[in-house]
């Protein structure tokens, strides 16, 4: 319902007659839209991190990849709803994705791509590899926001995104190499932690 009519004007009463419970029992478990937001939240990190556990050794960046199609395999099933639901996913402070509410969620989803990089046979020394497993939780978001928004017939320019990331990967490893290059990683991820995620940038 949410991705035929959106977010806002779907109610619960008219969810609690397409489900064919009485209004009482939908309020029980759900008293708000937003409690519908943060259990499908939850149910969509649980599946996540379930199939993400399946991840092999390897480099960061095969880990990485295999983690960020991993989630987008995920969510196919609810592209439709989510694309409704992009405007609270991405600026409602209440039910958005940086929420206090679904915290744990986010970081449900954030620790299988800090662990794609900490448990990495390439991994680097902290507090780097922290600081890079959270940047690459924020490309991931930021590949979601284009696949809900690609209109090419089944998404093919997702597909391409994804395949030019793969590209653009071991430059970027061999990046890291370099000490300037380490050294804005971790102070971005600070500046991350602090606006985007509410929490004081410890490493």
């Amino acid at each position: 319902m949410i991705g035929e009519r959106g977010y806002e004007a779907t109610t619960l009463r008219e969810i609690a007659k397409d489900a064919h419970v009485s209004v009482g029992l939908l309020y029980r478990y759900f008293p708000s839209k937003q409690a519908v937001i943060i259990a499908l939240y939850e149910e969509l990190s649980g599946d996540f991190s379930r199939h993400a556990a399946t991840m092999k050794p390897g480099k960061w960046r095969h880990r990485f990849l295999f983690a960020l199609e991993t989630s987008l395999r995920v969510l196919q099933p609810h592209r439709t709803a989510l694309r409704a639901l992009i405007p609270v996913l991405i600026g409602d402070p209440d039910d958005g994705v940086f929420a206090q509410g679904t915290a744990f969620s986010r970081l449900r989803v954030q620790q299988v791509f800090e662990d794609a990089v900490a448990g990495a046979a390439d991994a680097p020394k902290a507090p780097l590899a922290g600081a890079l497993g959270r940047l690459l939780y924020l490309v991931h978001l930021a590949v979601l926001l284009w696949w809900l928004l690609d209109k090419t017939p089944r998404q093919r320019a997702t597909d391409a995104l994804v395949r030019l990331t793969d590209q653009l990967l071991p430059s970027a490893a061999l990046t890291l190499r370099l000490p300037p290059i380490r050294r804005f990683v971790i102070a971005f991820d600070e500046l991350i932690r602090e606006g985007l995620f509410g929490s004081p940038a410890a490493a």
